[in-house]
């Protein structure tokens, strides 16, 4: 039987890519216990210092199987898969959802728990809960506003409209586009920019952005000031290399 979610590990960084083309990489239990497992793993493997979440074959993801919830998923608790995108979201080092084709509803929560979307030009974006008589219990409601703004959030909630990239980058939802054709050699080159960094850095700055969020800035600056990891073990060398050249 084929692994629903593939690792490739690469000069630094691994790419991890939901493997359900045949089905339009739609999301089951199974696939999201394939998920959990490598992101668990990503953790402490200090080798890896950005992962790049994709889909494979003709998109990134159509969303929940709408199959698995008509016959009544066996979940192994409630929140599970909230759960297991906070664990991706709180990995301490960089997360990139490349998004091509399809990323509907499910999909969509499963893009936003990284540390941001990257879209090729074929990427088209949606939450089909209120279409289905649903609402997330994965994410959505709280990462969407966060992403958009809440009035925008609540257009796309309430509408179910799709909407392409350019949209997507326009309301902040992804970061920029990429012609399909040349996406898989930005992706690289933006992973790399990212692991010539320190990885220190990476992973405290994620760290602070999170704890301050949506504080008042009083309360933002002090937590910087007081709880931030400041220098880093590499800072140094990293230093000395540069006055070097």
């Amino acid at each position: 039987m084929s692994e629903l979610v593939l690792r490739e590990d690469k000069d630094g960084w691994a790419v991890l890519t939901l493997n359900r083309p045949e089905k339009l990489n739609s999301l089951t239990v199974s696939l999201f216990k394939e998920l959990r497992q490598h992101i668990i793993d990503l953790r402490d493997d200090d080798a890896i210092r950005c992962v790049v979440l994709r889909g494979a074959g003709k998109c990134f993801s159509a969303g929940h199987d709408l199959g698995d919830i008509a016959e009544g998923e066996d979940v192994p608790s409630a929140g599970w898969h909230s759960e297991t995108l906070r664990l991706m979201e709180k990995l301490p080092k960089p997360v990139i959802a490349a998004v091509h084709g399809h990323c509907y509803t499910g999909a969509l929560e499963v893009a936003l728990a990284a540390d941001f979307i990257v879209a090729a030009d074929t990427a088209r974006f949606g939450d089909t809960h209120a279409k289905w008589a649903l609402t997330p219990v994965w994410g959505m409601s709280q990462r969407l506003p966060r992403r958009v703004g809440i009035a925008t959030a609540k257009r796309l909630m309430f509408t179910a409209d799709m909407i392409d990239a350019n949209e997507a980058v326009r309301i902040g939802l992804a970061e920029y586009v990429v012609p399909l054709d040349k996406f898989d050699a930005e992706i690289e080159r933006l992973v790399a920019r990212i692991i010539a960094k320190s990885p220190f850095s990476h992973a405290a700055n994620k760290q602070l952005l999170e704890a301050t969020d949506m504080r008042p800035m009083d309360a933002g600056l002090q937590w910087e000031v007081m709880e931030s990891a400041g220098i880093g073990p590499d800072m140094a060398e990293r230093i000395a290399a540069f006055t070097k050249k």
